[in-house]
């Protein structure tokens, strides 16, 4: 079996574009980021803002809250606190978009 990252980029121009280290903090920041970039308040890793998609966005917060449910009691207290903060944040967002509409 090849080592971690050996052939991530084959055939590029040799170099390696490294990806950040998946830990949970990284997985609920990049699902908050999505949430963000459909409700219209970051652009998409393009750089492009696009209209918000406040289905998507919705959905991408009930996969956090489904997260948070799940994880219960197994979550270090840093973990635990990402989770709910950015969960919190983000259905505020939510309500902010929702009646601007």
């Amino acid at each position: 079996m090849s080592s971690e990252g050996e052939g991530r980029n084959a055939g590029s121009s040799g170099e390696t574009d490294e990806l950040p280290r998946i830990d949970f903090a990284t997985f609920v920041l990049s699902l908050s980021h999505s949430a963000l970039v459909n409700l219209g308040d970051a652009p998409d890793p393009g750089g492009a803002t696009s209209e918000p998609n406040l289905e998507l966005a919705r959905q991408t917060i009930d996969v956090l809250g489904l997260l948070e449910e799940k994880t219960r009691g197994n979550l270090s207290g840093e973990e635990e606190r990402i989770l709910s903060v950015s969960l919190y944040d983000l259905r505020m967002r939510f309500l902010e978009a929702s009646r601007a509409k």
